[in-house]
């Protein structure tokens, strides 16, 4: 067994960014943005108004109460062509340009109309109610970094930037093969001692919300053959997650079969609980270095180990340098025993304590075939190999589930 953070390192030293692809913006929420984008214009593109009102020199209001010329008006997308000279004023509505000469702007409300004039009640300074050119950006700014996870707001960003395409990783495919002659779908007749294929859900799922386009290779039962041809059904993937048979059973011929196909192996067997009989490693000749992650059957061993090891590879693969794996803090919730040789992973919930702090409580039964709990679980309660016991109020790690996109 190799401790986690070797596993994880492999993992990631494996995996590199994929080539990027230009799409259209309305199609890039969600996507991660490969190349850092400067804006091809400013915005505003020159000063404009933030009131509807009037335009004038400044100084020409600085003895208020003062009636001033009107010569024309100023709208969106228009503009005044003329100049402002002393003793003038241009009608401007909000988000018009400023014509020349003119330096502030008075709000509506400060005014009135008398015989084709404009009465100023009010003085104002230079530079009032006008969003210069480029307050919110200039041409060439970079505004959206490589890396970044685009939602709206970035997408309406890059739309003022005035990029109608957009260069974002390409979707990691990631292939899933659950095996074994116990595991059916969902909906199909079961026999007295087969289960309901759950991990092939939950991982596509998984892949989705990282970002990456799932293949479901289906069910293979426990032969070679079937196996064999089941694999043969990643090709042209960039991972392929295999579910169940990496251990050492009779009917356990998953790393027999992929040793066939070419299996480098990297590493099998980590410290940790739930999630120990992890396989890792790379396809080579036909399938040209696919990466493998052979996953344990047990749901809730699966389902830590996509977080510990599938996230960051996505992460890696769509060139994000946040890989949502880093650990937090909270306050423990009850007295938990000193721990074994293996890293520990507890399922457990997330409440406010007293003073507002963030309290982790395992959630009872720690076994990792209850995808049930694990589906209620906030987050994992860390334990480094050999841990001391904890006492309850101990400040311990945790791994958050929940609170994004990116949530398992």
């Amino acid at each position: 067994m190799i401790p986690v953070s070797q596993a994880l390192k492999h993992v990631t030293e494996n995996f590199s960014p994929l080539t990027p692809e230009q799409i259209p913006l309305n199609d890039c929420l969600g996507r991660v943005l490969a190349e850092d984008l400067a804006s091809k214009v400013s915005h505003p593109p020159a000063a404009v108004s933030s009131m509807d009102g009037y335009a004038v020199l400044a100084a020409d209001t600085s003895s208020a109460p003062v009636t001033l010329d009107l010569i024309g008006e100023s709208q969106a997308g228009g503009g005044f062509s003329g100049v402002v000279k002393a003793g003038q004023t241009v009608r401007i509505f909000t988000g018009a340009p400023l014509p020349e000469g003119a330096d502030a702007v008075v709000m509506q409300e400060n005014t009135e109309a008398t015989n084709g004039n404009i009465r100023i009640l009010e003085g104002v300074p230079v530079g009032k109610f006008i969003r210069p050119a480029g307050m919110d950006f200039g041409a060439g700014d970079v505004l959206l970094k490589a890396g970044t996870v685009l939602n709206a707001r970035h997408i309406g960003l890059a739309a003022a930037m005035n990029a109608p395409h957009l260069p974002v990783r390409r979707k990691p495919r990631v292939a899933i093969l659950a095996t074994g002659d116990e595991v059916v779908m969902p909906g199909q007749p079961m026999g007295p001692s087969q289960i309901v294929s759950s991990n092939s859900f939950l991982l596509s799922a998984f892949v989705r919300a990282l970002g990456g386009e799932p293949v479901d290779l289906g069910i293979a039962g426990d032969t070679v053959e079937q196996l064999k041809s089941a694999i043969d059904g990643a090709m042209g993937c960039d991972l392929l997650i295999t579910i169940g048979g990496a251990s050492v059973g009779d009917y356990d011929l998953v790393g027999k079969v992929l040793g066939n196909a070419g299996l480098r192996q990297i590493f099998y067997k980590i410290a940790m609980r739930p999630g120990k009989p992890l396989l890792f490693g790379k396809l080579e000749g036909a399938f040209n270095g696919l990466a493998v992650l052979g996953m344990p059957g047990n749901p809730v061993s699966a389902g830590v180990c996509s977080v510990l090891f599938l996230k960051p590879a996505m992460a890696a693969m769509l060139g994000m340098a946040d890989t949502g794996t880093e650990l937090q803090s909270a306050t423990l919730g009850q007295d938990l025993p000193e721990n074994d040789q293996r890293q520990d992973y507890l399922r457990a919930s997330l409440t406010l304590g007293g003073e507002g702090e963030r309290v982790a409580t395992p959630l009872g039964k720690q076994d990792s075939a209850m995808l049930a709990r694990f589906s209620e679980a906030h987050c994992l309660i860390v334990r480094a190999p050999f841990a001391a016991a904890a006492s309850t109020g101990d400040v311990v790690d945790i791994l958050p589930l929940q609170g994004s996109c990116f949530s398992i």
